[in-house]
């Protein structure tokens, strides 16, 4: 039996918020036709979120789809160079319970992000080998559900669990049919009660309970 842990990435594997942040107000102080600048917690309230839905809430109102979905693309053009050079924390212990879990599970990431996100993280950490596959909207143009059912299926897995942070995360996971683990540690919360975890080193234990 193949056994499964699909994690999402920011607020799970990493905390990138600062990072996204700061590299998201360079991008945007380079635009003349008006001023918007964003903190860490606006970045937490956005993740989890489509890049484009991500887009809307952050920008004026008045702006087109077209001209919010440039701007969002330069936001993640920098967003991209900043990360490949400074990349981002990773939570306590993670490499190491990492490889712990690797020992029992096949390990996976599918994450809301654009095409190129996931494999800044793998690139900058050097974390190729810990993961058989990976999904994101950016690539196949789908949700957060049925980019698990894809990467589900893909690798023939007979039982998975879907661990997270945010309440879209815990959405996703429901309609997606898969058990959820809540990373409490992250940015966010479900709304409905669920298995969690305050610490990524505490992850074993849980997921051994789940599957």
């Amino acid at each position: 039996m193949k056994k499964g842990i699909i994690f999402d990435l920011d607020g799970t594997l990493w905390d990138s918020a600062d990072a996204v942040t700061r590299s998201w107000n360079v991008a945007l102080g380079t635009l003349s036709e008006f001023q918007v600048r964003i903190v860490r917690a606006d970045m937490m309230r956005f993740m989890g979120n489509l890049l484009f839905d991500i887009g809307r809430m952050m920008l004026p109102k008045h702006l087109t789809d077209e001209r919010v979905q440039q701007i969002v693309d330069l936001c993640i053009e920098y967003e991209h160079a900043y990360l490949r050079e400074h990349g981002a924390p990773l939570y306590e212990n993670l490499i190491q319970t990492l490889g712990e879990l690797k020992k029992d599970y096949s390990l996976y990431i599918v994450s809301n992000c654009q095409a190129g996100y996931i494999e800044v993280f793998l690139d900058y950490f050097k974390l190729w080998d810990m993961f058989e596959d990976y999904e994101c909207p950016g690539r196949t143009g789908l949700g957060k559900a049925d980019n698990i059912r894809l990467v589900c299926a893909r690798n023939h897995l007979d039982k998975a669990v879907y661990v997270g942070d945010t309440d879209g995360d815990y959405n996703a996971t429901s309609a997606a049919g898969l058990p959820f683990l809540h990373a409490a540690y992250g940015y966010g919360k479900p709304h409905a009660p669920t298995p969690a975890v305050s610490r990524f080193d505490a992850l074993p234990k849980q997921i051994k309970e789940i599957l």
